[in-house]
């Protein structure tokens, strides 16, 4: 049995992608629109960091580094439009939206990672029981 492999060319791509939308989406001089459902915004701002993080995660990047560069991207990102961006205003609630994202884009790696993983081993939990012995497994 091998190692995990390393991240391919399209996991890059992926992330660079995904980091190049959320700086585009957060530092565009203005907001893109402000027409559209309730709370749209933090659908997006939940979304963009979502993707930065299950990105991040699948290339290798380690999960500390990644969440802590995220959440503290998260509150910069909202002081650089309210401070420096004239048409744009800072709001903590599009800051907890990005944390919420930066959770989900974990949280969703950890199951479609242990997914893969139990799939890429070619059997299930109820196989690998049985080869140890484990009777109660399934």
């Amino acid at each position: 049995m091998t190692g995990p492999q390393p991240p391919d060319r399209l996991a890059w791509a992926a992330f660079a992608g995904a980091v190049l939308v959320n700086l585009v989406v957060l530092y565009w001089p203005r907001a893109v629109s402000t027409a559209g459902p309730p709370h749209l915004d933090w659908v997006v701002h939940l979304l963009i960091f979502a993707a930065v993080a299950l990105t991040g995660l699948r290339v290798g990047l380690p999960l500390p580094l990644l969440v802590g560069v995220l959440v503290l991207h998260a509150v910069t990102s909202e002081l650089a439009q309210h401070f420096w961006l004239p048409a744009r205003s800072g709001d903590p609630a599009d800051a907890a939206a990005d944390v919420l994202g930066v959770l989900l884009g974990v949280a969703t790696a950890r199951v479609g990672g242990s997914w893969a993983h139990d799939r890429a081993g070619g059997a299930d939990r109820a196989d690998g029981a049985a080869a140890r012995g484990d009777t109660d497994a399934g």
